[in-house]
This record gives structure tokens, sequence and C-alpha cells, in this order.
């Protein structure tokens, strides 16, 4: 299982990458009005929420004290290499978090904010946030680049010929993995996985 959870949250962490790629210095800092988020101000957010949640996550309340969410929506970043670094470290706390799953405490308890949560309850959570707020990045990142955009799923008007070639390639292949091709159809590494 904790497998499956580590190639999903790569996946979805890799279209954050490969937006981050897209994008100049002066164009992550981009917001659409006051009360809207930069692309660097949502990075700080998802950053600052996976170091507090899960650092010491099995011994310790996953809001931590030293965190301020409140700052997370100001922008702090003088350059994207600010913006890229505070990202890696979020991903690399979370996946750290996750390799110390095992079999004996996969039904530990944790707390969020003194709430209790199983570990795979806390998982999902964060499985609807993060993909939550990498959608806003690569939403905001598409409105930027415009007609420079490069797509990080299936081409528009290209629906039916991906359909065709995703069933073809799975009559061939062994079936049962249970896992949607569509989420994985830019990486034949990832989705190897699920064989």
């Amino acid at each position: 299982m904790k497998d499956l959870f580590v190639n999903r949250f790569k996946y979805y962490k890799s279209l954050g990458d490969k937006s981050f790629a897209q994008l100049s210095d002066e164009q992550i800092f981009w917001q659409y009005n006051d009360e809207s988020n930069s692309i660097a101000v949502i990075v700080k957010h998802i950053a600052g929420n996976m170091l507090s949640r899960w650092t010491n996550f099995l011994t310790e309340d996953g809001e931590k004290l030293w965190r301020n969410r409140d700052d997370e929506f100001v922008n702090t970043f003088k350059n994207k290499q600010e913006i890229i670094d505070l990202w890696e470290k979020g991903w690399e706390c979370f996946f750290n978090a996750l390799d110390q799953i095992n079999d004996e405490n996969l039904y530990s308890t944790i707390y969020i904010r003194g709430e209790a949560h199983s570990f795979l309850d806390a998982v999902l959570r964060q499985l609807a946030h993060y993909p939550y707020h990498i959608g806003q990045i690569v939403s905001i990142a598409k409105m930027i680049k415009n007609d420079g955009w490069k797509t990080l799923s299936i081409e528009r008007n290209k629906s039916q010929e991906f359909n065709i070639e995703m069933k073809d390639r799975f009559s061939r292949e062994e079936q049962g993995s249970g896992s949607s091709p569509v989420c994985f159809q830019n990486s034949p590494e990832v989705r190897d996985e699920y064989k």
C-alpha cells in the first residue's frame, strides 16, 4: 500500500514540477488580483503544511507550534529557485514520512490539531489537499502561458486516439491493477508499478 501512495503522490508532484519548468521567475509570482494566490504562495502553503504534518508525525501533533499558517499566504520569496527549494523540502519530508510506514504502524493513530486520525485517513486527507492546490498551480500556469503551454495530460482533440492507444496497450498486458491509466499516461515508469 505504501508504494501505491508514493507513486500516486509522485505523479501529482510531477505536475507541479512540469508546471514550474514552463514558467519564468516573474511568472511564478504572478497573481490575478490581491485576493488570489500566486504559484509562489501556493507552494509556500503546501510545503508549510507538509513540514508541519509530517515532521515526527508518529509522535507529535501535525499542527506544529512553530508553524505560522497565516504567513504561508504572504510572499517572502526572492526568486524561483527559493520556491523550488522549499517545494522539494516539503516533498522530501512527506516522502520520508511515508517511507517510515510498515505493517506495525500502518494503523497508528496520529493527531492533527488534537483530532485523532488513522494514518490511512491522514494520508487520504492529504491526497485530497495537495492535488487540490497542485491543480491551482497548473491552472494558473496554463493561464499565464496561454498558447505556449505544453499540456501535462491528454492533448486537446486527442482523446479518441489516446483511448485507442490505451485499450490496445492494456489488451496486450495483464489486467487487474485497478489503477487509472489516464493519471499515469505521461509516466510509463510510474504506471508500470501498477502491473
